[in-house]
């Protein structure tokens, strides 16, 4: 089965892309950690997103899609996409990929969250700069307040900067305007099947939902 998997930032992606990988047996590619392996490799295509990067621009298109075409045709079987593709030309490039290695696309699997659960769950995010025990205030808070229960209450918890409310926001704006074009691209497919998921259910629901969905496209 080959799937993409798509959600807000907070929306829990993380959790429910590695609870697919487990249940299908499929292989998780994060567009993410291949950015960053492809840029550490040092290989041409690696410098050419660095150069994008150290220049704060975002990376083509076409590199984008030449990356993750990559890691795609070094895939045997089952594929869980992460992260990608975010533009309606990357889908449309990703459909020619598949389509030439004989593998479409069965399912895109969007996860919804309303927007302020979002920028709560995000915001109220804290972590101990020396343990990395994370935290939040308000569904998991320290014992010791705002510092770390782990490190005997000596350690003061932080706040990531992508995780302050305007950027938060911001990243939202950002999704909305990227991915709903390429949720529609798709939900126009005759051969994928778009299933939307509750993401403000717990992440077992949320599991339990996804799973059933894709057992039934399964036959």
């Amino acid at each position: 089965m080959r799937v993409v998997l798509m959600g807000p930032p907070g929306a829990g992606k993380g959790t429910q892309a590695s609870r697919l990988v487990e249940t299908f047996g499929m292989t998780h590619l994060s567009s993410g950690d291949i950015f960053r392996a492809e840029k550490a490799s040092g290989s041409d295509l690696g410098q050419k997103l660095a150069d994008y990067m150290t220049r704060g621009e975002l990376v083509p298109d076409e590199i984008v899609v030449e990356m993750m075409a990559k890691a795609i045709t070094n895939v045997d079987g089952g594929l869980l996409l992460d992260g990608f593709p975010r533009t309606v030309a990357q889908a449309e490039a990703l459909d020619k990929t598949l389509e030439q290695a004989d593998a479409p696309l069965d399912a895109v699997v969007v996860i919804t969250a309303d927007d302020e659960a979002i920028v709560d769950r995000i915001t109220g995010r804290r972590s101990c700069p020396k343990c990395g025990k994370g935290f939040h205030v308000k569904f998991m808070p320290s014992e010791k307040g705002g510092y770390c229960d782990a490190c005997d209450g000596e350690i003061e918890l932080t706040q990531r900067g992508d995780d302050k409310e305007e950027t938060v926001r911001q990243r939202l704006s950002a999704y909305k305007a990227q991915t709903e074009p390429v949720i529609d691209y798709y939900r126009k497919s005759d051969d994928v099947e778009v299933v939307e998921v509750d993401g403000m259910q717990s992440p077992e629901a949320v599991t339990k939902d996804m799973v059933a969905a894709l057992e039934k496209l399964q036959g």
